[in-house]
């Protein structure tokens, strides 16, 4: 970790590298002190005139010496354009969290990680937050860069989502609270293994002070592993996931009936009780909570079934807790799977639950699935769900509540921009099909 000073990012050489959303805050915030230059593997993006005269071509970079290197989280700085470059300058590395950090310090931060969750947890804590008439934002990862808040304050409270790019590149960055949710196995294509991956996120804590607080399930096996190699300065504060069953009967919201849900509201507990939330705040914004698009999100829910659009589940990890809290289940699936994901449910624990792959990666899936699960196979996405809706009519001998689940496990990115589109794609098929229509005549 470098050297702290509120003037780190004063009159400096700096070199911008990524120009989305992250990559665009940091030079706005940066560019009235110093000299700032800008770079992305697609130059497409400096046909803008207001960028093209501080846009340096590659073979100019190698000749600057630079003070500091801003790196935009989606970039690989093993396998990127100027990956030789940034080899030789990795002391240079910051990110928009440090940029943050250095003018920020003296504010209270909540930084939450994980694998499974982060959205919905920091979403709820920010409105736990908001209800206690409290100056809180909601930044990073989620959507908001954190460098384009205005109007803070000493009493201004930072919410973060932290993804393993943002914490592994960052340099200088310290929160006050640490929270890792869970850990399973993803973004193993770009860190190399899960060992590099959890120690990625890790750093999290690894970086804080001894007045700082980490909100850790001591338990979980990844953490407890580097736990036990690792010198920790702030204080553990072991997350019991079974805190959630003291306030279960005054849970209302259906939203957090899965164990996941449940387990990531042990860390909004646990950490309310520091803050001196209000129980009774804390548990109506609870039943109040919707829940963000595409994550578990209910399209529409009768007596006899329910659709649910979680497409943001990209690995088995983020579908298996949903699949345990239903009965009968038509299990959407399909795309890029993460590299060493496995389906870990056991037979036994497989009843009532009938899969419906799409798309190319076929050959992955059935071999998850064999001897564990019946599953058919189909082009597309949208041959799945003709499927679905003729067996939704034909498949109720037992009469139990049935739940349509688009959960693909796996990445998008092989027929969709994002997680959002391929949402958005299910959310229309359903209304193309006429669902509801469907399902009332059931």
């Amino acid at each position: 970790m470098m050297n702290f000073s509120s003037k780190i990012f004063y009159n400096k050489k700096i070199l911008i590298y990524g120009i989305g959303k992250s990559g665009l805050s940091s030079y706005f915030f940066l560019k009235k002190n110093n000299y700032i230059n800008l770079y992305d593997d697609n130059k497409k993006i400096f046909e803008n005139k207001s960028f093209k005269k501080i846009f340096l071509e590659k073979n100019k970079i190698y000749q600057i010496k630079f003070d500091y290197i801003v790196i935009s989280p989606g970039i690989n700085i093993y396998n990127c354009n100027l990956k030789n470059f940034l080899k030789k300058n990795l002391e240079k590395i910051v990110t928009d969290l440090d940029i943050f950090y250095s003018h920020y310090s003296s504010n209270k931060t909540i930084t939450i990680t994980g694998t499974n969750g982060k959205s919905t947890t920091v979403k709820l804590l920010y409105m736990i937050l908001k209800n206690h008439n409290k100056d809180v934002r909601l930044c990073g990862n989620i959507g908001k860069p954190i460098l384009l808040e205005k109007k803070v304050s000493r009493k201004t409270i930072f919410v973060i989502e932290a993804s393993s790019y943002q914490i592994e590149y960052s340099n200088i960055f310290k929160t006050n609270y640490a929270m890792i949710l869970n850990i399973s196995p993803d973004h193993l294509e770009r860190h190399g293994s899960i060992k590099n991956y959890v120690k990625a996120k890790f750093k999290l804590v690894q970086n804080q002070s001894k007045k700082d607080f980490a909100y850790i399930n001591v338990k979980e096996k990844y953490l407890s592993k580097i736990m036990k190699a690792s010198r920790i300065f702030s204080k553990i504060i072991n997350v019991n996931l079974n805190k959630t069953k003291k306030f279960k009967k005054k849970i209302t919201n259906s939203y957090f009936l899965t164990k996941g849900n449940q387990e990531n509201l042990s860390f909004i507990f646990s950490i309310s009780k520091k803050l001196n939330l209000n129980n009774k705040i804390i548990l109506q914004t609870i039943n109040k909570f919707k829940g963000l698009k595409f994550r578990q999100e209910i399209i529409y829910s009768s007596n006899k079934i329910t659709c649910i659009n979680d497409s943001k589940a990209t690995s088995f990890a983020s579908s298996i807790n949903i699949l345990k809290s239903l009965e009968k289940v038509f299990w959407l699936v399909g795309g890029i799977p993460k590299l060493e994901d496995k389906f870990t449910l056991k037979k036994n624990e497989c009843k009532n639950i009938c899969v419906y792959i799409f798309g190319k990666n076929k050959s992955f899936f059935i071999k998850q699935f064999k001897n564990k699960l019946p599953f058919y196979c189909f082009k597309d996405l949208k041959g799945a769900i003709q499927k679905i809706l003729k067996d939704v009519k034909t498949k109720n001998k037992n009469n139990l509540h049935k739940t349509i689940l688009f959960s693909p496990s796996a990445a998008s990115f092989d027929s969709f921009k994002n997680f959002e589109d391929r949402g958005e794609y299910f959310n229309f098929l359903l209304k193309k099909y006429k669902v509801k229509k469907t399902i009332n005549a059931l």
